[in-house]
């Protein structure tokens, strides 16, 4: 049986990785799938390739509230939403990190998941149903040097993870957190050496792939999960908690 038949999801950040795998495998289970994403090209080629439990929407969710709103309008009943484009800061100190860059990370990853929730869940908590499923990282639970802003901005969508859960479930409308450790996806071809030698050091042994992040997206949105409220699975290989087991220990 499909588990997410007679559903419309929202997938943000959906033309490319993780967001892709999940846009892919909602559709699998039987949703209704927005695929979203600034590039029209990809977006067009994702929904194509889905066929015809998907469409394309286009929006820049770092252009404000009125696009959001807008794109939100177009979008229509959502019942399920994934927030999950990102803003991705690696590799830069804190001193070294250029205000632009701070400015673009906090208006993707945490200013647009908050004003695009706050377009739908109303009409999801009219309807007393739906989830949320917001895709933070594993930096938002662990201290890597060279992610100062990029863990900031995840752990505040952890947080809001919480916040929601604790102002929307009550109505119906759940929210949960998957915090992907070192994924194998298109933009980590040039930092593979480094992610190999994190993964070399936990229980997995190698990276995660998009289609497990998808896997952990769909059982949260479906009714399987349906007394899991504000919780952050993480989708890495062990890495967080053998990473919290050694600072334990050391302390």
């Amino acid at each position: 049986m499909s588990r997410l038949a007679r559903r419309t999801a929202l997938i943000t950040g959906s033309t490319s990785g993780i967001g892709r795998a999940i846009a892919e495998r909602f559709a699998a289970e039987g949703a209704d799938v927005i695929v979203s994403g600034r590039r029209a090209d990809l977006g067009a080629e994702v929904a194509a390739a889905i066929g015809g439990r998907a469409r394309f929407l286009p929006v820049d969710l770092a252009a404000g509230r009125e696009a959001i709103e807008e794109f939100a309008a177009r979008a229509g009943d959502v019942d399920i939403l994934v927030n999950n484009a990102a803003y991705l800061v690696g590799g830069r100190s804190t001193a070294d990190t250029p205000e632009d860059v701070v400015d673009a990370a906090l208006a993707t990853n945490v200013k647009a998941p908050y004003l695009l929730t706050a377009a739908l869940a109303p009409k999801m908590l009219a309807r007393g149903s739906g989830a949320i499923v917001n895709i933070g990282s594993i930096n938002a639970l662990t201290g890597m040097p060279g992610s100062a802003l990029y863990s900031a901005s995840k752990a505040a969508l952890h947080a809001l993870t919480a916040a929601w859960a604790a102002e929307f479930g009550p109505h119906g409308v759940r929210v949960n957190t998957i915090a992907p450790g070192p994924t194998d996806v298109e933009w980590s071809t040039p930092i593979r050496p480094y992610l190999e030698r994190i993964v070399a050091t936990v229980p997995s042994r190698r990276l995660s792939s998009p289609a497990e992040i998808a896997s952990a997206a769909v059982f949260l949105a479906s009714d399987e999960a349906a007394h899991i409220h504000g919780a952050t699975l993480a989708v890495d290989g062990g890495l967080t908690a053998v990473t919290a087991h050694g600072a334990a220990r050391a302390a």
